[in-house]
C-alpha cells in the first residue's frame, strides 16, 4: 500500500530524474528517499527507475505509476483544501488556466471585481495553451480555466458561455483603408497576413472566415502569440485579425482597429470545469461569479 511520502518521493525522484536533487528539495536525508523508494518497488514487485550512474529514469512501469500517483496527490490536496474551504469559502484559493489572449484584460477584471467582493480570497494561475487548457481540466491538473472558444461537448467537461466577442481587423496606420468606418474580409485580398502558427485553434478561425467568402490569406509572417502579431503589424509587415478583447486598453502604436462588416466574425469566451469533480468551495464561488459579472 502507497502512503504519501512514498508518492511524494517518487513524483520528486521523477521529475528530477535524481536522488540526491530529489532530497535536497524534499529537505530529508538522500538515504531516505533511496530507502523508501526500494520499499516501494519491493512493494509493488517491479522497478520503477533505470539507475544510470548517479541519474535514473522512469521505466515503463514507473511511467504509468507516476501518472496516477499524480492525479491521487492532486486529489488529497484538493480534499485537504475543501475542509479548509467549508469553514471559509470566500478566504480559500482559486487555481485557474487562461491562454495568453484572455490574460491582458478579461482574466485580470474578472479577479479584481471578484477580490472587491471577497478581498481575502487568492489565485494560483497558470498560463496553458488550448489544448493544455482542455486537458489539465479533464486530467486534474486545475479545476477551472477560461477558454476561447469554447471547446465541443464532451462528456468530462463542463462549458459555460461567459461572452461573444468580435474579431476585428488590425491595420498599419498608413494602410489605404484605416481610415474606413468597417471593411469586409474581401477587401483585404492580397495583402501580406500575420498569424498565429498552424495547429492554433484562432489561426482556424481566421482561416474559416476567409474560407466562408472564397479568399486565400496570403500569408506572409507568423508569431508565436497574440502580441508578437501585433508587433508585426505595428511595424508595417501586414495585416491581422485579432479577438477585440486583446485589443481593450492596448492597442499598438501605429496601427488601427476596424470592425468587420462581411463576414461579422466572431469568439466565444468562456469557462470550463470537470463534470467528473466537484468545484472546491471558492472555486464554486468564482465560477459563479463569472456568469453573474460577464451577464452584467
Amino acid at each position: 500500500m502507497l502512503d504519501t511520502r512514498q508518492m511524494k518521493y517518487f513524483i520528486e525522484v521523477a521529475k528530477r530524474e535524481h536522488v540526491t536533487e530529489a532530497a535536497d528539495a524534499l529537505h530529508v536525508a538522500q538515504s531516505s528517499v533511496s530507502r523508501q523508494l526500494q520499499q516501494l518497488e519491493s512493494e509493488l514487485g517491479v522497478d520503477l527507475f533505470v539507475r544510470e550512474g548517479r541519474r535514473v529514469r522512469l521505466t515503463p512501469t514507473g511511467r504509468l505509476l507516476l501518472a496516477r500517483v499524480e492525479q491521487i496527490m492532486h486529489m488529497i490536496g484538493e480534499a485537504e483544501r475543501e475542509v479548509q474551504e467549508c469553514l471559509a469559502p470566500e478566504r480559500g484559493t482559486v487555481r485557474v488556466a487562461f491562454p495568453i489572449s484572455l490574460a491582458a484584460h478579461v482574466l485580470p477584471t474578472a479577479i479584481y471585481a471578484f477580490r472587491q467582493r471577497y478581498p481575502e480570497a487568492k489565485f494560483q494561475m497558470r498560463q496553458a495553451l488550448y489544448r493544455d487548457l482542455t486537458d489539465g481540466v479533464v486530467q486534474g491538473e486545475f479545476n477551472l480555466a477560461l477558454i476561447a472558444p469554447l471547446p465541443p461537448e464532451d462528456k468530462k467537461i463542463r462549458s459555460k458561455l461567459l461572452f461573444t466577442e468580435q474579431i476585428v481587423a488590425l491595420l498599419p496606420i498608413h494602410h489605404p483603408l484605416a481610415r474606413e468606418s468597417g471593411i469586409k474580409l474581401s477587401a483585404l485580398e492580397g495583402d501580406p497576413f500575420v498569424t498565429l502558427p498552424e495547429g492554433t485553434i484562432f489561426r482556424e478561425i481566421v482561416l474559416n472566415a476567409c474560407r466562408e467568402i472564397g479568399m486565400t490569406p496570403n500569408i506572409a509572417f507568423e508569431g508565436d502569440d497574440i502580441d508578437a502579431l501585433k508587433g508585426l503589424v505595428s511595424a508595417g509587415l501586414g495585416v491581422a485579425l485579432m479577438p477585440e478583447v486583446t485589443l481593450v486598453d492596448n492597442l499598438p502604436p501605429s496601427t488601427v482597429k476596424i470592425p468587420l462588416v462581411d463576414p461579422n466574425v466572431t469568439r466565444t469566451v468562456g469557462v470550463i470545469c470537470p463534470t467528473q469533480r466537484k468545484l472546491l468551495p471558492t472555486e464554486q464561488l468564482f465560477f459563479q461569479f463569472l456568469s453573474e459579472f460577464f451577464a452584467r
